[in-house]
């Protein structure tokens, strides 16, 4: 059982500070002379056949993919939260205060990582395509039963925590504001994971196992739906790759790039939040057969 409450939470939120202004804009420009992701999230090493301005800018791509794949996770967290917000407008204070400023931080998010996104499209040489449009994946998503959406929320807010926190730990010479906006973007995150793990709670409670069987199979829905997105994607990676550095792989280097940059994605955005222990512990708190079934299938996203 956690030991969150909205109250706590709600203070914590109010005592962070920062505005989009403060991290990109003016004399704060993306360095392109510079790695913008983690070797631990990028998985770039392991294509030796790049040469090491080829990784660098393939890094980039990858940069400008997680800005776009997060403007697109940020777009059906938001409705969803002021839908869930709604019904408790006059119950407690805290509570609807909480959800509402959690609202407000992801709408703030949506503009700071298209703010980057701006700055990255300005500077790179060529027309990086992402998965898309946001709003019909946005709909697929919330299709799903309340709770499977929450499940699937609460999995990114927890691995926002471990990007940033890998950041810091890979040695590496990153991009200042690339590194600055995994920074600022944990740091409001931590609170949303914390009311993000009070809504799953509140979304399951009272519901027999088979309900929550269900929702827990709908979640995995979302997550097989978002990996054909992420197979997608690394194909348009590897195809805006070849434009920017102006040559083509033969078929065996196409099948190496897509077989390490698949397992770079999904790590990325399914593996790293679905076997954080903060995640599989509400998971258990539900139902430890929904932890289970999680954990097994898991290393799939490794």
């Amino acid at each position: 059982m956690n030991h969150y409450s909205y109250s706590e939470t709600l203070a914590a939120s109010e005592g962070i500070h920062w505005r989009v202004e403060d991290i990109i804009g003016a004399d704060k420009r993306l360095d392109f002379s510079k790695p913008f992701m983690p070797e631990s999230l990028a998985m770039i090493e392991p294509l030796t056949f790049l040469s090491p301005d080829e990784r660098r800018t393939l890094n980039q791509i990858n940069g400008y993919t997680y800005l776009r794949i997060f403007v697109i996770v940020e777009e059906f967290i938001l409705p969803f939260l002021l839908d869930h917000a709604r019904p408790h407008l006059f119950e407690d204070d805290y509570r609807v205060r909480a959800l509402l400023t959690f609202a407000s931080e992801e709408a703030k998010h949506i503009q700071l990582f298209r703010r980057f996104r701006e700055e990255f499209e300005a500077n790179f040489q060529v027309d990086c395509p992402v998965i898309g449009p946001a709003e019909a994946i946005a709909a697929e998503v919330l299709s799903h039963d309340p709770l499977a959406v929450a499940l699937a929320i609460l999995q990114i807010e927890w691995m926002t925590q471990m990007h940033y926190v890998d950041s810091v730990k890979d040695d590496q010479d990153l991009d200042p504001q690339f590194k600055s906006l995994l920074r600022h973007h944990w740091m409001e995150e931590a609170q949303h994971a914390k009311l993000d793990t009070l809504m799953v709670e509140a979304l399951a409670d009272g519901r027999d196992p088979k309900r929550i069987t269900s929702a827990v199979e709908e979640y995995l829905q979302i997550g097989g739906f978002i990996d054909a997105g992420l197979a997608q994607q690394v194909k348009n990676n590897l195809d805006s790759l070849e434009r920017a550095i102006g040559r083509e792989f033969t078929e065996s280097e196409r099948a190496k790039f897509i077989e390490v940059q698949q397992r770079a994605a999904r790590w990325t955005y399914l593996g790293s939040g679905m076997k954080h222990p903060n995640f599989l512990a509400s998971l258990e708190a539900m139902d430890p057969a929904a932890r289970a079934r999680v954990e097994a299938i898991a290393p799939n996203f490794s």
